[in-house]
């Protein structure tokens, strides 16, 4: 073998190995990325501590899957899908959004899996908090934070109640707005209001706010979380896994650690 083919050789073998080791990433485990699924999954933002849990069991199971979540209002979700953003499974905290893209047909045969409360919410160290409705017309509560009702299901649900004791209108100089649930707790958390209104779910994750209390389900209207395969899906088999698994035991048992009940 003269040198000239014996260089060429060495150059060939060199740039086959970069071109495997490229090819072949390896993920802890074993896994290689090339054959994994990645499976994205828009999900109201009010679910990220569950569901983030609830990832790391499905995957351990099942390593030639990715899961990547979108987490958001479910009204700006909702838009997102509408407008084509990829996405395979929705998981929104309301009906109005999921009936929404059921009706275009963007999604596929909803499924109530989840049911949560509407809780007001103070922050830890207040001296006092209200016991009604009625009471946050006191003005020892200036500032109370909603979620913005067309794109924030919670905020919905609290216009509901509020316009059902009449007081929706009375209250709108105190009303501070959230583009999610989380961040009406943020301005609760933080002082930036005195009062708000949060999932039960989301006021069990802080430290720094309490429970004043529950609105009356019969007054919020029934809070649901429905979940379903997006049409667009190109992994619908996958998708459709692991909505099955959300609904099985162990992922159930996950939600209702975080406060959350069957519908």
């Amino acid at each position: 073998m003269t040198p000239r083919i014996r260089n060429s050789l060495i150059a060939l073998i060199v740039v086959l190995v970069a071109a495997a080791a490229t090819f072949a990433i390896v993920r802890p485990g074993g896994a290689s990325h090339r054959g994994q699924t990645e499976l994205v999954i828009s999900a109201a933002v009010s679910l990220k501590d569950s569901l983030d849990e609830i990832a790391k069991s499905y995957t351990s199971e099942h390593s030639d899957v990715k899961l990547t979540f979108n987490y958001g209002a479910s009204g700006a979700l909702e838009q997102q899908i509408e407008q084509g953003a990829p996405a395979d499974l929705f998981f929104s905290a309301g009906r109005k959004q999921m009936d929404a893209l059921a009706k275009a047909k963007l999604v596929e045969a909803p499924n109530d899996l989840l049911a949560n409360r509407l809780s007001v919410v103070v922050p830890k160290d207040a001296s006092s908090a209200p016991a009604s409705l009625d009471d946050l017309k006191s003005d020892a509560w200036k500032k109370i934070a909603v979620g913005q009702p067309e794109s924030v299901p919670a905020g919905q649900y609290a216009q509901t109640a509020l316009q059902g004791a009449q007081l929706w209108d009375a209250l709108q100089p105190k009303l501070v707005f959230g583009k999610d649930v989380r961040q009406v707790l943020t301005y609760v958390e933080t002082g930036n209001a005195d009062a708000g209104f949060v999932y039960r779910t989301d006021a069990l994750t802080s430290e720094k706010v309490r429970v004043a209390f529950d609105v009356d389900s019969s007054a919020a209207g029934p809070i649901v979380y429905p979940a379903a395969v997006v049409s667009a899906s190109t992994h619908r088999d996958v998708a459709q896994d692991f909505l099955a698994y959300l609904s099985g035991d162990a992922a159930q048992d996950v939600f209702a650690r975080y406060g959350f009940a069957k519908p």
